[in-house]
């Protein structure tokens, strides 16, 4: 007979409830200052969904009235070196720390809005809808509201997008020896998520001071959470990550407030993250001004019996209890927060020019200029104002033979000398004597507390990377061991590191660099051997480098980690063991974008490659005895590439070969094909031609794999197709 013995978490679990004591004992200026915040989000809230029934919100408007609560409990106790982000619904959590930034001695319910007040309020509305004043210059809506210097991180419209990143903002304040935190909102959906559990799990084993901020408000859309997990309870999931959880009633502000009073004690002793669970009502459907009973997913019976557990009404009765406030200052203070709020709107929008009664429209001066449209996308490059352009042929002094894969782990190791803002993160990027590959050998016994080794969860370390660039204080390198589990965090890496600077202004850098190899030849199979470029290259926001040599690498890697935009470093195992001359006292140079190399001069046909192809090119071309110029483009990206060094090739030779090693269906090629001939189509005496591997990715047979993958003789290949089709061979 077996024997079963009861296990139990040794995480505690609690529903913390607002006794009337607590209530007699809450500060009058606690109080009043939750009670005004809540009116004017409230007031804010209602405003946006008239606009929106007017239609002048272009896109969604996912209010939070009904859920004030859970925004002024947990808001009003942090500071303004606190971060916070939010979820698509998260106007309330935005405007509630915008004004604990404004007013951080707290409001006075029963005093004028202040016009620093006002002015937010107007701004905010603004961005919602979609101005050029707005806090995103128009560009971030409804669903991308941030403003940094008040510790608002950015709301995000991908379902727990924004997990990830605040854990780099809470690494960012624990690293920097200060007792700040992060907290996280996100609904019942976005706890299901992935990214969310996967930062869980990395937040506790390296107990991170983030709070995650579950508002729990019934529904997805229209699907309940009863219907979406097993486990409704949702604060159980701390349990299963040994983090500490609070569950409260969202609908009592003073209850909110004191469960973040609690966590905030926990996480900024330094014992890790918290779990709140407030338990909220939306009253409205999740997008616009219509209940949700008038979409048949609720009653309004239901919709009735939260709503008559208002937390405005609860609190104002309790503060009148205590002869805090009167029902005519409540009245006041509603009636001026929405008379600040008309005002808002009149700066903002104006009767219709024919005279329709009670018709609207935007301003047209405040829409932000078409031309905008991409300016942003990444930086301006003046960090590399002066820098000379690097030329080894200009190195002087002693000279020293170097393995690749030793030079990468020199240069990391001497800007990590140089630069205490750089973190090294990825998976055994701490063991191996240097991870799988050796490319981090040496950098954890030197800088022990910026050499992190992350468990396997791609969506929470390339998340945290990127919370860290964004934060400011810090330079991530992030490693992924094979550039086909970048797919894995494809959220992290495209709709938020990529694309953040462009979609929240085009203001805040994003300096981060991301590393991995292209492994094509090595027999690991379809899961592990892609080539990148293709896909990072099509996606905004990226530069790309690509080093085919040990010299280059120093120049480009230091490039890389002078640059304030996200760059993907693309290496290739075949490169690792090669020999290469560097200067044996220089390891600072670097290799800015724009500058590609001329590997070999010629006059019958422009051969443009990256990375291994380079030199595949260079044996083609002596192997097919064919005059071949060939370029390495070291730089990938479309803002970085050297066109002046092409088009001067291509007016020389007037044909064009592009050569890579990957599948065609990812091909940086075709898209570089596209442009060329747009750019040189009166130079070119025949189509760009290519060369690449298979449709198919490459196998783990090694027939297959040397079938599916690009090397000197399919070169040769089309070295001699381009010259056939020229009518020279």
């Amino acid at each position: 007979m077996s024997k079963s013995t009861s296990l139990h978490s040794s995480a505690p679990w609690v529903e913390l409830h607002a006794t009337e004591q607590d209530w007699k004992r809450a500060s009058p200026v606690l109080l009043g200052t939750m009670l005004a915040t809540m009116h004017i989000i409230r007031a804010f809230e209602e405003t946006a969904l008239e606009l929106a029934g007017q239609g002048l919100v272009h896109g969604p408007v996912h209010s939070s009235i009904g859920q004030e609560g859970g925004a002024a409990g947990s808001i009003v106790g942090l500071t303004a070196r606190d971060q916070v982000n939010g979820s698509h619904r998260g106007h309330h959590q935005f405007v509630a720390k915008m004004l604990g930034y404004l007013q951080p001695e707290g409001i006075d319910p029963r005093a004028p809005i202040s016009p620093d007040v006002a002015a937010m309020l107007a701004r905010t509305l603004a961005e919602i809808l979609g101005l050029a004043q707005g806090y995103c210059k128009g560009r971030g809506g409804s669903m991308h509201l941030q403003y940094m210097p008040a510790g608002a991180l950015g709301t995000n419209a991908i379902v727990g997008g924004g997990v990830p990143l605040a854990a780099g903002s809470a690494w960012a304040d624990r690293h920097a020896g200060g007792d700040s935190v992060a907290v996280t909102y996100f609904g019942d959906g976005a706890i299901n998520i992935g990214s969310v559990l996967e930062t869980m799990n990395l937040a506790s084993a390296w107990k991170l001071p983030l709070c995650f901020f579950v508002e729990n408000n019934g529904y997805a859309v229209s699907t309940t959470v009863d219907e979406a997990t097993g486990e409704p309870r949702l604060a159980a999931r701390g349990q299963a990550f040994n983090i500490p959880s609070w569950s409260v009633d969202g609908m009592d502000p003073l209850a909110v407030h004191l469960a973040m009073e609690q966590a905030l004690a926990h996480m900024r002793s330094g014992k890790g993250p918290a779990i709140i669970e407030a338990r909220v009502y939306r009253y409205f459907h999740q997008n616009g001004p219509f209940p949700g009973s008038a979409f048949g997913y609720r009653t309004k019976e239901e919709e009735a019996a939260w709503r008559k557990r208002d937390p405005l009404d609860m609190l104002a009765r309790k503060m009148q209890e205590r002869k805090l406030m009167t029902p005519a200052q409540v009245k006041a203070l509603r009636a001026a927060a929405q008379a600040c709020m008309a005002r808002a709107v009149d700066a903002l929008v104006e009767a219709d020019p024919a005279g329709k009664p009670g018709v609207r429209r935007i301003r047209p001066e405040l829409w932000p200029r078409p031309d905008f449209r991409d300016v942003g996308i990444r930086g301006d490059l003046s960090e590399f104002a002066g820098i000379a352009v690097a030329q080894e042929s200009g190195h002087q002094g002693e000279r020293v033979a170097r393995k690749f894969i030793d030079v990468v782990a020199d240069v990391m190791h001497r800007r990590m000398q140089t630069d205490p803002s750089i973190v090294v993160m990825g998976e055994d990027v701490h063991r191996l004597k240097g991870g799988t590959n050796g490319a981090t050998r040496g950098l954890k016994a030197a800088f022990p507390d910026r050499v992190l080794g992350t468990p396997i969860s791609e969506c929470a370390f390339a998340g945290l990377g990127g919370g860290l660039a964004m934060d400011g204080r810090y330079r991530p390198v992030v490693e992924f061991m094979y550039p086909d589990f970048m797919w894995v965090a494809g959220d992290q890496v495209f709709n938020q590191i990529g694309k953040s600077r462009h979609m929240f202004g085009g203001d805040h850098p994003v300096p981060l660099v991301l590393r991995s190899k292209v492994a094509m030849g090595t027999g690991y199979g379809s899961q592990h051997l892609m080539d990148p470029a293709g896909i990072f290259a099509t996606s905004p926001g990226w530069r790309i480098v690509a080093p085919s040599c040990a010299y280059d690498y120093i120049g480009l890697m230091n490039a890389a980690l002078r640059c304030q935009d996200p760059v993907l470093v693309i290496e290739h195992v075949d490169l690792y063991a090669s020999v290469g001359d560097v200067p044996a006292d220089d390891l600072d140079f670097v290799i800015a974008p724009g500058h590609a190399a001329v590997r070999r001069e010629g006059k019958d046909v422009t051969v443009i490659a990256y990375l291994s192809m380079v030199g595949h090119a260079l044996e083609a071309a002596g192997q097919a005895g064919i005059d071949a110029e060939i370029i390495d483009l070291r730089w990938l990206d479309r803002a970085s590439i050297d066109w002046d060094t092409i088009e001067r090739s291509i007016q020389k030779t007037n044909k064009a070969l592009i050569v890579e090693q990957g599948s065609l269906g990812t091909s940086y090629g075709g898209w570089l094909a596209d442009e060329i001939q747009r750019r040189f189509f009166d130079w070119l005496d025949q189509p760009v031609q290519r060369v690449t591997g298979g449709e198919a990715s490459p196998s783990i047979s090694k027939v297959l794999e040397r079938a599916a993958c690009a090397r000197t003789e399919e070169v040769v290949d089309g070295l001699r197709r381009v010259m056939r089709e020229s009518g020279n061979q």
